[in-house]
């Protein structure tokens, strides 16, 4: 099984990331801004790194806030 890297000392399995988004370009849509609201309500965000986030990753059970970009991530997904 391949892990993907996704900020500081935060590692997924390939297998188990549902999606690689942009946080600036869909936290403007209001749906995407409830569903994080909600998650992070119900505990189910996992914040990679302090610094300013630039993505975040949907796996089966959480919600990932990385100061990685989408592109580099996306790298690391297809280069696995």
């Amino acid at each position: 099984m391949n892990y993907v890297h996704l900020g500081n000392d935060v590692s997924l399995f390939e297998k188990d990331i549902v999606g690689v988004f942009d946080i600036e370009k869909t936290s403007i849509k209001k749906s995407i801004n409830e569903f994080l609201k909600k998650q992070q309500k119900n505990g189910k965000i996992y914040y990679c790194s302090l610094e300013m986030p630039k993505s975040f990753i949907l796996s089966q059970n959480k919600t990932f806030i990385s100061n990685v970009s989408t592109l580099t991530l996306i790298k690391r997904l297809v280069n696995t």
